[in-house]
């Protein structure tokens, strides 16, 4: 779903994303290159005795001793992983693995990703006391992958930036289950109980009235403490607390109380209702949606810099160097990474895309997935945790890191050279950036005059809760152009996240084949909370049509063929969310309030003027 009002359009979003991935992965970089440079100075040894500075918290007569490098890694990187869960939790509810058919693809590929990297590490390090470590080539870092995305800069890469987060994520599910499963020091009951305990809790937070943020951080305080405690790497506190929050859609209730209380401070300005508006308006975003838009910036500029520079400090002198351009260990995370993410996912989509089990989304191809293969070989972040759990001696680990890291310099060149290749020699459109269908007004439901010099086409859903007919904008937008436009409506329910949706495009087209569905479809987004057969049955009725054909126009096979012609035109434009508009046969990018969609169409009533 698409929000009214939005404050950026979402090319503005996607560019404005796209820029702090860059800075994001640039400061990562930029860390990643100090810890080196700190290590491999006259200094060098501070940089060991600051991380192993003890830190001790006492309550009691219970207490914990931490490194710095404990801190770093045990603490601050829960909430790395809190925040990769709240994208998993969000992904897997509301998101794009939702869409079977979409979604097994990435998922299928991110699998070969995990499999074939481990396997390849494995044949390199057999029988060496090494072979254990395959955890570090399974897991791609994501805040790398895109930073080096948005760096390399390939065209229209929302759909190829799309698929590699929805890898990514099921990257970071395996690699989060190793560390659980395999990375652990061994079991306490008590503590696990504890932990049981603390989950529990968690999920009944949920079922509290009023503000539950500080609970749930209290909560997932203890449960920190209660997986330290049990030998489980306490990192998965995070992403276990995640996965308790919960997702959802803005609904439409919450949202016209936004409207209500804000309405009420306008008429009358007071603490009180300046309070309410800002209590409604952050209740009607999930907290899921809330938390994760409040983590992500500290995460992005602060933990995972601060992790590079606690964990890239690698010593390249010469018999670090020599050691490892002679190791299996080395030599096999480099080959896990490079080789084993880039034939896994490129060999894995093909087949499952070419078997018809699953699909590419419009405008992504096998060549541009290639390139996004090679670059999901940057594991970094948790592939140098992973070295930390997996290894114990030091001087494998830096054979290890040293492997991370080349491997991570050749997937990054690797992947910009298949992308900027493509992009010279097999170069891609943008997808949905023009209407596929220019309007027929002898198939397409209109208001207007057919020959208006205007025409705003729209995709809509009769049960979401931000279509412009509930909201008024296609009616001000019409009463300001008058004759000059005519307003283009087709169907895009989304029955995933509106299960009656469907039902009531059919109902409007059954409506239509009386003539009579520019007064049937005001009804249809005026009851939103009451569109079942029997409710469609008595909007028919109240309009006067002839119930018996209305009943038997609503299955009637050419109903359903013609809402599944224009969900097909949708889904070859990738439409993804409604309400969906096209200024004649241009997408529209911005804000969809009505002073938005009014400059658009003055914008091109003027291009068009002689």
């Amino acid at each position: 779903m698409t929000s009214v009002g939005a404050a950026r359009s979402p090319v503005r979003a996607r560019l404005r994303a796209m820029g702090e991935e860059k800075r994001a992965a640039g400061l990562l970089l930029i860390f990643t290159l100090a810890a080196i440079l700190w290590a491999n100075s006259p200094f060098g040894d501070s940089y060991e005795h600051l991380w192993e500075t003890e830190l001790t918290l006492a309550l009691a007569s219970d207490s914990i001793t931490l490194t710095l490098h404990e801190v770093v890694n045990d603490a601050l990187m829960a909430i790395f992983f809190f925040v990769v869960g709240l994208e998993v939790k969000r992904e897997l509810t509301i998101g794009e693995l939702t869409d079977r058919s979409r979604a097994i693809v990435p998922v299928s590929a991110a699998v070969a990703g995990l499999v074939l990297p481990a396997a390849i590490f494995w044949a390199f390090n057999a029988g060496t006391e090494n072979a254990h470590a395959w955890g570090i080539v399974i897991s791609t870092d994501t805040a790398f992958l895109l930073g080096a995305l948005a760096i390399i800069g390939p065209r229209h890469p929302a759909r190829l930036r799309l698929f590699l987060m929805t890898l990514a994520i099921v990257d970071d599910i395996g690699a989060l289950a190793a560390i659980a499963l395999f990375y652990n020091d061994g079991l306490r009951p008590d503590a696990l109980l504890f932990s049981a305990v603390m989950v529990a809790l968690a999920v009944g937070v949920r079922f509290l009235p009023g503000s539950r943020g500080v609970l749930y951080a209290l909560i997932g305080i203890g449960l920190w403490f209660g997986l330290h405690e049990a030998g489980i790497h306490a990192t998965l506190a995070g992403v276990a607390l995640a996965l308790i929050i919960p997702v959802a859609a803005p609904r439409r209730d919450d949202v016209e109380q936004v409207v209500e209380t804000t309405r009420a401070f306008r008429q009358s300005p007071s603490p009180a209702y300046a309070a309410a508006a800002a209590r409604s308006l952050r209740q009607s975003i999930s907290i899921n949606e809330r938390l994760h838009s409040s983590f992500t910036p500290y995460v992005s500029y602060a933990i995972l810099p601060v992790f590079a520079l606690a964990n890239a400090g690698v010593r390249l002198d010469g018999p670090t160097v020599e050691a490892a351009l002679t190791s299996r260990l080395t030599w096999g995370v480099v080959a896990g990474l490079v080789v084993g993410k880039l034939v896994g996912v490129t060999v894995v989509t093909a087949l499952v895309h070419r078997s018809g089990i699953g699909m590419l989304a419009p405008g992504l191809t096998i060549g541009r997935v290639a390139g996004g293969a090679a670059l999901s070989g940057i594991g970094f972040t948790i592939s140098l945790l992973i070295v930390g759990l997996a290894i114990d001696d030091p001087a494998a680990q830096d054979e290890a890191r040293v492997g991370v890291l080349l491997a991570s310099v050749i997937a990054f060149g690797l992947g910009w050279v298949v992308l900027a290749s493509l992009d010279r020699h097999a170069p891609t459109e943008a997808v949905g950036a023009r209407l596929l269908r220019p309007f027929d007004p002898e198939r397409d439901h209109h208001r207007g005059r057919p020959d208006a010099p205007l025409v705003m086409v729209e995709y809509l859903d009769f049960e979401c809760p931000f279509c412009s007919r509930m909201t008024g904008s296609v009616d001000q937008v019409s009463d300001h152009f008058g004759d000059d436009l005519v307003w283009v409506w087709r169907h895009l329910p989304l029955h995933r996240v509106h299960p009656h949706s469907q039902l009531a495009a059919q109902a409007a087209e059954a409506a239509a084949l009386q003539g009579r569905h520019l007064e049937y479809g005001p009804l249809l987004f005026a009851r939103q909370d009451d569109l079942t057969r029997t409710d469609l049955l008595a909007y028919a009725a109240e309009l006067g049509l002839d119930l018996d054909r209305f009943e038997a126009d609503l299955d009637s096979a050419a109903v359903v063929r013609r809402v599944q012609d224009d969900v097909d035109d949708a889904d070859l434009m990738d439409l993804a969310g409604t309400p969906t508009f096209f200024i004649g046969t241009e997408r529209h990018s911005g804000p969809i309030d009505a002073r938005s969609l009014i400059t658009a169409l003055e914008r091109l009533r003027t291009e068009a003027a002689p």
